[in-house]
Order: structure tokens, then sequence, then C-alpha cells
């Protein structure tokens, strides 16, 4: 767990409005529901709608939520979905309590 990484990641608004989604990907993303359900997670179209962004600004924020270990991704065929690595959030929580 790079702490540095994860803070940097953290430092920002919308990145942690994007993990406060994917903590709950069911209330968040309604209308996923009708179409993948939340199994491998929310697909970044989703994500980037949500969030207003450019569909490049919500990768790079989703990039970095990965290489802090802090999201896990999935893809299937065109479609990339992510998810919250809640092992990671309780390692954090940990660290932090430590």
């Amino acid at each position: 767990m790079d702490q540095v990484e994860i803070f940097k990641a953290l430092s920002n608004k919308t990145r942690l409005q994007i993990l406060a989604w994917l903590k709950e990907p069911e209330t968040s993303f309604p209308g996923q529901a009708e179409h993948a359900g939340f199994e491998d997670g929310v697909c970044v179209g989703q994500i980037q709608a949500k969030a207003g962004l450019t569909q490049s600004t919500v990768s790079e924020y989703l990039s970095l939520l990965q290489r802090a270990g802090l999201v896990q991704s999935t893809r299937k065929g065109q479609w990339t979905y992510y998810k919250r690595n809640e092992a990671a959030f309780e390692q954090l929580s940990q660290l932090i309590l430590s």
C-alpha cells in the first residue's frame, strides 16, 4: 500500500465523489441496473455521465484511483467496469487507526 499514491488519489473532490458513488452503486447508478447489474462494477460511461466531466478526465481519475489500489476494473468487450476495492479501504482504515 503506497500511502503517498492513496492520499494523492483522495485529494480531489471529484475522485472522492466517485468513490462515494461506487460504495452504493445501486443507489448512485439506477440506470445501469436495467442493463448490466453491478456484479462487475459500474460502467465508466455511467460514471462519466454522472460526474458531468469529459470521458478523458474521468478515465484519468479512475486510472489514478486504480494505481492507488482503491478501485478495481473489469473489461467486458468494449466496456470497462469499476468497483471499489473494499480490502484497500480496510487497510487504509487500519493505517489511520495505528
